[in-house]
């Protein structure tokens, strides 16, 4: 993991929420959707694929209990989860919060519009209560504030 560095893309467009086990936790500066992304903090990976079999289903696990928490507190009607790529090469998983009423609806949210950027009280509102609910999976010397 000494190695690991996350891309300038992913750093200019997010804040940082702290550390799972494996990924790093994010948040897109864009207040059109609740939007986290998951990047494993393992240097030069693309694919999940390319992830140890381990790293693949530690992934999975952290996906899979962000998501779950994603929707007890933003009472999702769905939870998109993809990692494309294409922009940004280093693997990252989007798990962006939809609601039928969004500005997209039912369309993905790529290229629709520019980001609207977070205010430093709403994005701490935003993530309190999900950071609150993640404490037993992202250990708390792990956090970032504010």
């Amino acid at each position: 993991m000494t190695d690991f560095s996350l891309h300038s893309r992913l750093s200019a467009d997010t804040h940082l929420l702290g550390d799972f086990p494996l990924c790093r936790l994010l948040v897109m500066n864009d207040v059109t959707y609740p939007w986290f992304i998951l990047v494993p903090r393992r240097a030069a990976i693309r694919e999940i694929h390319e992830l140890t079999e381990a790293d693949q289903h530690q992934l999975l696990r952290e996906s899979s209990q962000l998501g779950q928490q994603l929707e007890k507190v933003f009472k999702a009607d769905k939870l998109n989860v993809a990692a494309l790529g294409n922009l940004v090469p280093q693997l990252h998983l989007h798990h962006i919060v939809r609601y039928q009423d969004d500005p997209c609806w039912p369309a993905p949210v790529w290229g629709k519009s520019s980001p609207v950027p977070y205010a430093t009280d709403r994005l701490q509102e935003l993530c309190r209560p999900l950071l609150a609910l993640l404490i037993d999976f992202i250990p708390a010397e792990r956090f970032r504030s504010g």
